[in-house]
Order: C-alpha cells, then sequence, then structure tokens
C-alpha cells in the first residue's frame, strides 16, 4: 500500500517505465529525524508549536484594536493593583484583593500570602496571569487550535516562574527555613538526589515499594482462566452463597494496569461487587514491548473484548452478561458493542462505560497533543521504539496538571523538604504501562483526529459501525475535574445512541472519581435517566436538572444492576471450565499484570 500511494509516487513513475526511488528508504530518513527530535524535546513537535506561535502572532500584529484593548486592560489591572498596595501600605488589613485565585489554583492558599509583601507579589502574579490570558484569547483570526495551543505555552511559562515556586518569596518556605534553621533545604536536597537516582535507575518513586501487587493491592481473590497474547482473564471468587445470573465482565484501558479497580480492599470496586454478590470477570493487559509493534486497535477488539466475552459464555453459559468498560476500555467496548449489534449478537444484557468517549470533537487538553504535525511527529517516535514508552505518557499528564504534579511537589519534597506519603493510587499510577505502535497510531488518528465513531466512518469487518444499533440500557459514569475525558464529552453519548442511558456525574478526577467507595468522605454525584424516547439536553441543562446525591456512585450503579438483571439468584458458577478449555492457569492476579 505504501509503495502505491506514498510519499514519492512509485506507482505514477512505474507506470511511466522509471525505476523507483525507494520511497521508504527516504520515509525512514524523515522517521529517524523526527524520532531524534523528539528524543529532545520530550515529544512536543516543534513544528506544531511553530506554527500555532506564528498564527497567533501575526494575527495579534494584525489586530491594532486587540492590541489597544490588552492595553486598556494593563492600565486597569496596574490601577487596581496600585490602590490595593496604597491600601495595604496605608495598614488596611481587610483590604480586599483586586484578585483571586481560579478554582483549584491552591499555590496561593498559606496565610502568608495575606500579609505584605507577599500579598503584593501574589496578587501581582495573578494579575499578570490574567492578563496573558487576554493575550492568548480571541485574537482575531486564530485557529480555535493554535490559539489554545499558545495559551497553554503561555500558562506553563507563568507556571514556572510562579512566586510560589521561589524560595525567597514563598512565605511557607521562608518560615520553615526559619524555623527549622535551613534543614529543610538539607532534607529537600536528599530527596532529590533519591528520585534522580531512582529515575536513572528505573526504579519507581520512594513508598511505591509498600504496595507489592498481589499482596496490598490487587488482592481479591480469584483466578486466571484464560490467556492469550494480549491478556489474562480473571474470574472473581464468590463471597456469598448466591450469586446474581448475569455476570459482570470489566474491560479496563490498556494504557493502564487494571488493578486501579481493585486496589486495596477497602476501595476495591471489584470487591465491591463480589460482595454484593456478582460473579465478576476482569481482563488483564499484556504490558506490549517493541516485538508488539504492529497489533492493531482491531486486534484489541477481537483477541480481547471478544475472546473475553466468548470465555465468559462458556463458563456461565446460557446468560447474558453486563459489560463494563474504563477510559480507552469504554471506548474499545463501546465499538465491540456496535459491531455486535449490527451482526445480531446479543450476549450483551447491559452496557456500563466509565470516563469513557465515543465522540472526540471536544476531548479536553489532551487535544493539545493532537494536531496532523504532532501526529506524526509522536508517530515516528513510536515507530523508532515500537511502542509509545511509559515515560512520554507520564510527561504529558504531567503537564496538562503542572501545578499539581510538578511544581506542588517541587516546593513540598525539595524545598520544605517533606515527603508527602505514598497512596495506593499514586503507587498503582507510577506502575505504568506502554502502547503499541500501530494500535496507537490508529486510536489517535480515526477516534482523537478524525472522530471515525462519532461519525460513523469507523470499519470493523470491512463495514461501518454505528452506536445507534445499540440497543441494551447504558450506564455512563463523567467526572467533574477529568482532564483526560472531559465529562462534557463523555456526556455526548446521549446523542449517539438510541436505548436508554443512565449518565452519573460523579466529584473528582479521571480516576479518583472512578475510585469512590462507599463511605469516602466528602464524594456526591449527580443523576439522570434518559429513555429512548425522551428529548435530550445539553450538557449544562442536564447537570442543572439532575438530582444531586451524597456519596458514592458505585451503590447507585449496584442498584442499577439489579434492576437490569433476572430476579432469581443462583449458586456460584465454577472457577474456569476445564471441559470447555477454559482451565485455571494460575492465581490472581495473575503474571501479565506483573510485567515491566
Amino acid at each position: 500500500m505504501v509503495s502505491e500511494t506514498g510519499r514519492g509516487g512509485s506507482l505514477d513513475r512505474s507506470a511511466r517505465g522509471e525505476e523507483p526511488l525507494g520511497d521508504e528508504a527516504f520515509a525512514a530518513i524523515d522517521r529517524m529525524t523526527e524520532a531524534l527530535w523528539g528524543r529532545l524535546t520530550g515529544g512536543l513537535s516543534p513544528m506544531a508549536c511553530s506554527l500555532a506561535l506564528f498564527d497567533w502572532s501575526i494575527h495579534l500584529a494584525g489586530a491594532p484594536g486587540k492590541r489597544a484593548e490588552l492595553l486598556d486592560k494593563a492600565a486597569r489591572k496596574a490601577a487596581r493593583f496600585w490602590v490595593y498596595a496604597a491600601a495595604v501600605a496605608a495598614g488596611d488589613k481587610d483590604a480586599p484583593p483586586c484578585i483571586e485565585p481560579l478554582p483549584g489554583d491552591r499555590r496561593f492558599a498559606d496565610e502568608g500570602w495575606t500579609t505584605p509583601p507577599y500579598s503584593l507579589i501574589a496578587q501581582s502574579f495573578l494579575l499578570n496571569q490574567q492578563w496573558w490570558h487576554n493575550v492568548t484569547h480571541d485574537v482575531p483570526g486564530v485557529a480555535k487550535h493554535h490559539e489554545e495551543v499558545v495559551s497553554f505555552a503561555a500558562r506553563q511559562l507563568l507556571d514556572m516562574f510562579s512566586p510560589s515556586n521561589s524560595p525567597f518569596l514563598n512565605p511557607a518556605i521562608v518560615r520553615k527555613t526559619a524555623e527549622s534553621a535551613g534543614a529543610n533545604f538539607a532534607r529537600g536536597f536528599r530527596n532529590w538526589l533519591e528520585d534522580a537516582s531512582r529515575l536513572a535507575s528505573g526504579r519507581p518513586p520512594v513508598g511505591a515499594e509498600d504496595f507489592k501487587v498481589g499482596r496490598d493491592v490487587a488482592v481479591t481473590p480469584g483466578k486466571v482462566v484464560f490467556r492469550n497474547h494480549l491478556f489474562e482473564l480473571i474470574q472473581y471468587a464468590p463471597q456469598t452463597e448466591t450469586v446474581a445470573a448475569e455476570p459482570v465482565l470489566i474491560v479496563p484501558a490498556w494504557i493502564m494496569k487494571y488493578y486501579i479497580l481493585d486496589l486495596s480492599p477497602r476501595n476495591s470496586l471489584v470487591r465491591h461487587l463480589v460482595a454484593a454478590g456478582r460473579t465478576v470477570f476482569c481482563i488483564s493487559w499484556r504490558n506490549p514491548g517493541p516485538e508488539d509493534r504492529d497489533l492493531a486497535f482491531d486486534d484489541y477488539r477481537r483477541l480481547g473484548v471478544m475472546a473475553a466475552l466468548d470465555a465468559v459464555g462458556a463458563i456461565v453459559p446460557a446468560t447474558k452478561i453486563h459489560a463494563a468498560g474504563y477510559c480507552l476500555g469504554g471506548t474499545l467496548l463501546a465499538i465491540a458493542a456496535a459491531a455486535m449489534a449490527r451482526t445480531g449478537d446479543d450476549r450483551l444484557a447491559t452496557m456500563t462505560l466509565l470516563a469513557a468517549q465515543t465522540d472526540f470533537t471536544e476531548p479536553g487538553e489532551l487535544a493539545l497533543f493532537v494536531d496532523h504535525s504532532q501526529l506524526r511527529f509522536l508517530d515516528s517516535m513510536m515507530w523508532n521504539r515500537g511502542y509509545l514508552s511509559a515515560d512520554q505518557m507520564a510527561g504529558a499528564f504531567q503537564l496538562l496538571r503542572s501545578n499539581d504534579l510538578v511544581w506542588s511537589r517541587l516546593v513540598q519534597d525539595y524545598m520544605m523538604g517533606e515527603r508527602r506519603p505514598m497512596i495506593d493510587l499514586m503507587a498503582w499510577n507510577a506502575d505504568s504501562t506502554r502502547m503499541p505502535y500501530r494500535m496507537h497510531s490508529e486510536y489517535l488518528r480515526r477516534l482523537y483526529l478524525d472522530n471515525e465513531l462519532a461519525g460513523g466512518r469507523f470499519m470493523v469487518d470491512g463495514r461501518p459501525v454505528a452506536l445507534q444499533n445499540i440497543r441494551v440500557p447504558l450506564f455512563v459514569v463523567g467526572t467533574e475535574r477529568d482532564h483526560v475525558a472531559p465529562w462534557r464529552s463523555v456526556y455526548k453519548i446521549h446523542q449517539l445512541t438510541d436505548t436508554g442511558v443512565t449518565f452519573v456525574l460523579t466529584s473528582g478526577g479521571h480516576n479518583a472519581g472512578i475510585v469512590s467507595e462507599p463511605g469516602h468522605p466528602g464524594r456526591r454525584y449527580r443523576v439522570a435517566r434518559k429513555t429512548a424516547a425522551d428529548p435530550c439536553l445539553g450538557a449544562d441543562e442536564w447537570a442543572a436538572a439532575a438530582t444531586v446525591r451524597d456519596g458514592s456512585w458505585w451503590s447507585e450503579w449496584a442498584e442499577w444492576l439489579d434492576g437490569h438483571s433476572t430476579p432469581d439468584r443462583r449458586a456460584p458458577p465454577a472457577m474456569g471450565a476445564p471441559d470447555r478449555n477454559y482451565a485455571i492457569l494460575a492465581d490472581a492476579p495473575g503474571d501479565y499484570v506483573l510485567e515491566r
């Protein structure tokens, strides 16, 4: 295919009787060059960044009205600042600040920032930050994507030079230094040396070794009852005398280890389901290496979801299956369900999507790293290695939340000299995985860039799949502070399906919002049900009309599953089905989850 339609037009040259010029060799030169640049830039395409900067700057230069507006805003912000500074200088301790930090910005939460001179420093920075937001937004003529890239870059630079990151300007650091006679910097330097050593040697962060898989996390009893090249299937041991007839199959994302859903016993979704009398199966994906570079997206559907459904159907025969997918696993499950519906495969009783997108027109800040130039750059880096490495993915996610994941850590660990205690969720986050070259390239281009699934152009077995063909009830969960799958994007499943949808919007982020066990303090969620005949509301309309409830959405889901299950209960099924080639292979959590 490449030789027919590739860079040099070899098919045309052959038709003219010319010799092929080695298109693949020339293409390889470009890929190797881009891969080398990628190692220097951390995976960011300099061409994509340059295009965004040029688009913004040339349009700003050609917009005298916008520049005049920015001058006016700068003058007014300066006037507000000097009025505040004068009030502070006059000793007015109750002078209202001229600007408040954005919601979620905890950099200036310390009481020291309310007293001069630190209050003046904080106010000056926040006003400056607000002005740069005005500079990078609403410049007439700038492409929306380029505007977002420039704004993101400006925000990263501002965050880097925030006074909260300076040991001389942050009152909490100054106070700590005075109290400890500088011992905080000595401890911080030791912390930095330890972190640098672990990073260089490929060891996990400090404290992660206290959460060993199979001992401290992923400890719900079960057996591996199936294994192929892509995944192991875990069947969890029953904990009740009787169980619901319909089993639950969980499809996690292969961008993460499955045990995010089976963390410690207190916050394990798997254990919660089993304790409620559910027969639970979960896919544990294999961590791919360079030899898996040609695994395709459809391989994960065929050899993953469909193979798992076959196994569950053999072990628990003559009953339908509740299927649940998390993140990318939910997107894959939706594609598989749509393909099944087209062919009349009715093995699913319901489908649950947890923080999973099916429409990618508004994918959130991850879209900053998805355009043709950036994807070509990333594609070359994956082509060179055969996979997308864990450190590349981690770097992108850290940039999206640099205040929480980078700068706050610098202040806390290295300047204050205080280690934040490791928790199970943080240890899981450090246990990262890789993504096969071909699969990830197809995923980014076909879903993120071209939005083929929502557009009805995603092909399975040579035919397009349509989510409208899905007729089973849907339970869909979005999280309020999700930077990976924004809840308004997840909500678009309402516009893409013609079946009943129960939508839940829970507090928390992409991971913490899903790992939201009953009894967790401060948790709440909104919920509303839509039948196929009900009118479809916009996302914000839905949020205003939905019922707000305190507690965990897990209980809501359990009740929903009960309502879509047969009322009779039965004795738990046997573990595996040796007579159908699904023998017990190992104890949970299996072998694949331990691969690094």
